[in-house]
């Protein structure tokens, strides 16, 4: 039984601790969070910071701010604490490189939280992908579309510029390209913020150039009610209602493939022929539970499948985007 510290009772740190507490090898040792208020909700011992727990600890899940990963890694590392980092890994490439720094200095493993990697689904898609069934990948196109709540914006620190969708959202599709189609070689993006007028952006396309010559647009928004997005079309999210549509197509030398219905289309030499369809169906899974129980595993001894250095590169190229589609927003919103 793996005793578990939980970091952060906001949204997704609510999930974990449910998550802790659901599965049969953790225990839910202790929560970590300011507020008196959310620390009661949970029948566990509870801390106002991580230097204050009191108690046997294995490893920690850090769902505070992102701009305080770096200061929460280094305290979980330096008591011997494993860390379980919620994406984005932090804010700046700086404090990335601290955490990479302290996990070395530590000799402690850090799993980052880009969740999306564990999705049966994913992995499956990735396993059509690089298998070669539909040739050499050419083309990628991801959609991202919700109506977030006003109330999600009130009172806090998605008011300003950082409650913008790149850092949140878009980071997810990110860093599942990367994961399907390899590193990234060249970023361009345009943002802008036309329904809330609020000091961050709300919509925008991204362009991704892979060193593998591939190509992907990413399109986000989170002012458009839709059914096209990760979460939606694989109900992984309970907080987002579930639609069951595809979000993402890639397409290749011998055909293409859509996510998350792992619809295959191959089988035409040219555009005089009609591609044949099959569907490759995964096993359904809860990525964040499967991403716990990696979490366990690497407390054992296993080998983290997000690093804190890969987790870096996706926040690099995510960086990138942000600094771009907020500079577009900016110019427009001159003229």
């Amino acid at each position: 039984m793996k005793r578990i510290a939980v970091a952060g009772l906001g949204l997704i740190g609510a999930r974990h601790a449910r998550a802790v507490l659901e599965h049969p090898g953790a225990e839910l040792a202790a929560v970590v969070e300011p507020d008196p208020a959310l620390r009661a909700q949970w029948d566990v011992p509870g801390y106002a910071s991580l230097a204050e727990v009191d108690g046997a600890v294995d490893g920690a899940i850090l769902a505070t701010p992102s701009h305080l990963h770096a200061d929460h890694a280094e305290i979980c590392l330096d008591r011997g604490w494993p860390c379980l980092i919620e994406k984005p890994i932090e804010v700046s490439l700086a404090a990335a490189d601290r955490i990479v720094a302290a996990s070395a200095w530590a000799g402690l493993p850090v799993l980052t939280g880009h969740h999306r990697r564990y999705h049966a689904s994913a992995q499956a898609l990735r396993e059509i992908v690089r298998g070669g069934e539909i040739g050499q990948p050419v083309l990628a196109n991801v959609i991202w579309a919700v109506k977030k709540p006003d109330e999600y914006f009130q009172g806090n620190w998605r008011a300003g510029g950082a409650g913008s969708p790149v850092m949140i959202n878009t980071v997810h599709d990110i860093d599942f390209l990367r994961f399907i189609l390899g590193e990234i070689a060249v970023v361009s993006a345009q943002g802008s913020r036309p329904v809330r007028a609020a000091p961050r952006v709300e919509s925008g396309v991204v362009t991704l150039r892979f060193e593998s010559g591939a190509m992907a647009s990413i399109a986000f928004a989170d002012t458009c009610p839709s059914p096209w997005g990760f979460e939606a079309g694989t109900y992984e999210n309970p907080n987002i209602a579930g639609s069951g549509q595809d979000c993402m197509w890639i397409m290749g030398t011998k055909g293409g493939v859509s996510f998350p219905s792992l619809t295959v289309w191959t089988g035409a030499a040219h555009w005089g022929e009609a591609p044949h369809q099959r569907r490759a169906p995964a096993a359904d899974t809860v990525p964040l539970e499967a991403q716990l129980a990696h979490f366990l595993d690497v407390l054992d001894g296993a080998a983290p499948l997000i690093t804190a250095q890969d987790a870096r590169q996706t926040l690099a190229a995510t960086l990138e985007v942000e600094r771009q589609v907020a500079q577009g927003a900016a110019q427009a919103r001159a003229s």
